[in-house]
């Protein structure tokens, strides 16, 4: 690499000034020293493990961390952008990077938010706070039709494949995953060694593209899926309808990161751009679609099976349930991504305009199955931009058993949102399968990371729960978040949404759901 060789020249030019600097002129030691001392820097760049910027730009890496230390205007300005374009909020990637590195999250004189404007939310304390469980609880994943259930963690590693991740980085998420007792979802891009090797519990994705079950014509290929969810460390299935960066439309991986090992794990020919359908050949129709599920199960083993989406149509997905209700059987979890989702590079209008955001996406589905009166057999997951306990609060009240966490997660294995995801030049070796960028993510010092920043999380989620009067998510009620909605007025959440009671759908419907509820078919995605 140009980089490894600009030390190696650096350190030659110095030996010579050096000598000079001794046998000719101590004005030479004016080359001699800067010489010498920037190449015993880049060589010691190049063997630390704990920075990848580092490792893969010795010494020029440094002015990243000086840029950091300048805060906030140049951290935030230069470094701390959304993969959209958009600033993601400093305090967040600050606490991610504190819990990652086992560092104290806390920030003295309080906070710098704008508490009167329009949309700022809050949790509320209880006069009578409850100390906060020793051990977190877990959530039961598996329905009547499960045979082999399975005890989800709060907070797991949401989708994300390799291939659009490093071999190292899967290592580094599964590794803590295992580490620290939580799920780490493949993502649509096959089932590889490097998910199975480090022993961590894995929710395999399955998408459009049917990849590591795939046939060579691109059907689905229900031996090869069979024979690999049958691996232990598979402990659930699931199918992706759409994904909240970019919902309605495929994937795109690069040629030029489809290697040998990748091409083996997709099922795909070596250095051609592999291409995601934007839809399913499986299913047609919302019963299809429940079936399927149900086959997904069986092929398993009976581990617990669903899907993830970003959610459009309400009358769409009332026309899933009124599927499940017919065929009489149902998926064991429905994982719901946001909109405001952003690890997968995605066109500019999808990011900015299409999909439900999250809040609407949770109050939907989780409506939608207590009014069909099938809440209590689905668990349902929500992804998009969890990233501290706050958040994850905020979601299991909107709805959600539990959450996902894509972009937090790549944090703590090191990620600065260079926004170079698709260009196979990571400086961090996070997203490339460049094997030269890829190797300065150390395993050993990000694993680790990953798992301290998910258990810090979940303790700060229990903590604000327990700060509420609440010791189980079970507890938590619409009425204990709040919305500014103008200067002057603040509503519940229980006042700014409408909540069925269970099986109201089938009794009477609400007007404000009769008429999606009466179109929805479940032999027709109506629109």
């Amino acid at each position: 690499m140009i980089r490894i060789a600009i030390v190696v020249l650096t350190l030659v030019a110095g030996v010579p000034a050096s000598l000079a600097a001794v046998l000719i002129s101590p004005w030479w030691s004016l080359a001699a020293v800067p010489l010498v001392l920037l190449g015993l820097l880049g060589v010691a760049d190049l063997v630390q493990r704990r920075h990848s910027v580092l490792r893969n730009y010795p010494v020029l890496g440094h002015a990243r961390f000086l840029l950091e230390r300048i805060r906030p205007e140049l951290q935030q300005y230069f470094i701390e952008r959304n993969f959209d374009g958009r600033p993601f909020d400093r305090d967040v990637r600050s606490i991610v990077y504190a819990r990652a590195k086992g560092a104290d999250a806390e920030e003295p004189f309080g906070t710098e938010r704008d508490v009167y404007r329009s949309g700022y939310e809050f949790l509320v304390p209880s006069m009578a706070p409850r100390p906060v469980p020793r051990t977190p609880p877990r959530v039961r994943v598996g329905g009547p039709d499960c045979a082999r259930p399975y005890d989800m963690a709060l907070l797991n590693v949401s989708a994300m494949s390799f291939g659009s991740l490093s071999a190292n980085a899967v290592l580094a998420l599964n590794g803590g995953a295992a580490a620290g007792g939580f799920a780490h979802d493949t993502g649509e891009g096959g089932l590889s060694d490097h998910h199975l090797r480090p022993g961590g519990d894995l929710v395999w994705e399955i998408g459009t593209g049917y990849f590591g079950c795939r046939t060579r014509d691109g059907d689905f290929d229900a031996a090869e899926f069979a024979d690999k969810a049958a691996h232990d460390h598979v402990k659930c299935v699931s199918l992706k309808l759409s994904q909240g960066a970019k919902p309605g439309i495929g994937g795109v991986l690069p040629g030029a990161k489809v290697n040998a090992e990748i091409a083996r794990v997709r099922d795909v020919p070596e250095g051609r751009t592999v291409v995601s359908p934007p839809g399913h050949r499986v299913f047609s129709t919302p019963r299809e679609l429940v079936r399927f599920i149900a086959r997904m199960r069986e092929l398993s083993g009976g581990k617990p099976a669903g899907f993830k989406l970003c959610v459009g149509s309400r009358r769409q997905f009332l026309a899933v349930c009124k599927a499940m209700l017919e065929e009489g059987t149902t998926p064991d979890f429905i994982v719901v991504d946001g909109a405001e989702g952003g690890t997968g590079a995605a066109p500019l209008e999808f990011a900015d305009h299409v999909g439900t955001p999250l809040t609407e996406g949770l109050l939907t589905v989780h409506n939608a199955l207590v009014g069909a009166g099938l809440r209590d057999r689905i668990r349902i997951g929500a992804s998009g931009k969890i990233a501290t306990g706050t958040d994850l609060v905020k979601r299991m009240v909107q709805g959600a058993d539990y959450g996902n966490a894509a972009r937090a997660m790549m944090f703590a294995v090191g990620c600065i949102q260079a926004q170079r995801c698709h260009t196979n030049t990571c400086p961090t070796g996070v997203a490339t399968q460049d094997p030269r960028r890829a190797r300065a993510l150390d395993v050993r010092d990000k694993a680790p990371r990953v798992q301290r920043f998910q258990e810090a999380t979940v303790a700060s989620a229990l903590q604000i729960m327990a700060s509420m009067g609440v010791t189980d998510p079970a507890e938590l009620r619409p009425h204990m978040l709040r919305r500014r909605v103008d200067p002057l007025t603040q509503r519940s959440y229980d006042e700014l949404y409408e909540w069925l009671e269970p099986g109201r759908l089938l009794a009477e419907p609400p007007a404000s759901w009769a008429a999606d509820w009466k179109a929805a078919d479940p032999d027709r995605f109506t629109v």
